[in-house]
């Protein structure tokens, strides 16, 4: 009898264990039901975030419990930080808006030395990053400068967006840390807006851009020619696709270990280029619940397909290790942060 009896406990403690995962599921699947999720693209239409933004969209709404619709918003401005700060301060807190944003927008508080009290990327749960992705100088084929090491001499004149976006950070790094002669235009709205000035002629370039959004942008960049070409790799290791173009890593352009150690730091955004993250203070279920939707979006056969069709590569990264990673990178050594400052937009 006493054996019966204890059978029956675990019986009833098992039961309980398993059926309490099921009524998470079942009530977080009760809240998104028949409710709409905002993704708020920071960028302008047709820009990366917004190309992933959309690509996602069309596809995370099955894979979340409750199948609620999925919709985009774009909000462009200040290289993805009006978006990242609207996240963070203004959307609501119960996972009906996810953002991705440039991400720049995650270390621009760190590189910039703003009060992390207002606006701390740290506190942001990351669903995961969709795009591991490379950043280019993309020129013009008959712009003055025709090789990045020219730049030490001749004047390039490159668009940029605003302030804290890749496209005004990555020239103005360069310029002032490597001695680069990148000339800034910045304000056009967004990177789309920037390849029609290129075409212009009013700027010669771009660096900065991640080459993601360089293939659709300028579709002719991989032929010999083509109305650009790539002037630098902006990361810490060559992609093939662009070494076969010829294209120098810009750390061969550092001149001191001190340099190539700021660079690295600098560079290690690239890993996570296209970041989707909720609010701080969503429920730690619905949370979960999407981190596991966003990860089962990325390896849906059909969302594949679909990217592959249009030219988009996917390179998952799972939200804890971006996660790790934005924590990694807020923990650089103040000697280091203080050397990317100085070289920073403000200077």
């Amino acid at each position: 009898m006493r054996n019966l009896a204890l059978f029956a406990c675990a019986a009833i403690g098992i039961a309980t264990l398993v059926s309490r995962p099921v009524e998470a599921q079942d009530a977080t699947a009760a809240f998104f039901r028949g409710k709409t999720i905002t993704i708020v693209a920071g960028s302008s239409a047709g820009g990366g975030v917004d190309v992933y933004a959309r690509l996602i969209g069309r596809h995370l709404g099955q894979h979340i419990p409750g199948n609620p619709s999925v919709i985009i918003q774009n909000m462009p401005g200040a290289g993805s930080l009006t978006a990242a700060r609207h996240l963070y301060t203004i959307a609501p807190k119960d996972g009906t808006q996810i953002g991705v944003v440039l991400s720049t927008a995650l270390f621009d508080p760190l590189m910039a030395g703003h009060d992390l009290q207002t606006y701390d990327p740290r506190k942001f749960v990351y669903l995961g990053n969709a795009n591991a992705d490379t950043s280019v100088c993309v020129v013009r084929r008959d712009a003055s400068v025709q090789s990045y090491g020219e730049l030490a001499e001749k004047e390039l004149v490159v668009g940029g967006t605003g302030p804290g976006s890749a496209l005004v950070d990555y020239p103005v790094m360069e310029r002032h840390l490597l001695g680069s002669k990148l000339k800034l235009i910045p304000g056009y709205k967004g990177s789309n807006e920037v390849s029609l000035a290129i075409q212009r002629n009013e700027v010669q370039g771009v660096c900065g851009l991640l080459w993601s959004s360089a293939r659709q942008q300028y579709p002719d960049v991989l032929k010999s020619d083509g109305q650009v070409k790539v002037l630098v790799q902006q990361d810490t290791k060559a992609l093939p696709e662009i070494a076969k173009l010829g294209a120098p890593l810009i750390m061969d352009f550092a001149k001191t270990p001190e340099q190539k150690r700021a660079l690295d730091v600098f560079l290690t955004q690239g890993s996570i280029s296209r970041p989707f993250m909720l609010p701080p203070g969503v429920p730690a279920d619905r949370a979960e619940a999407l981190r596991k939707a966003f990860d089962a979006t990325l390896r849906d056969p059909e969302l594949r397909a679909e990217a592959a069709k249009q030219g988009s590569d996917v390179n998952a990264v799972s939200g804890p290790d971006v996660q790790a990673l934005v924590e990694k990178v807020y923990a650089t050594p103040a000697d280091l942060i203080s050397k990317l400052r100085s070289a920073g937009p403000t200077k």
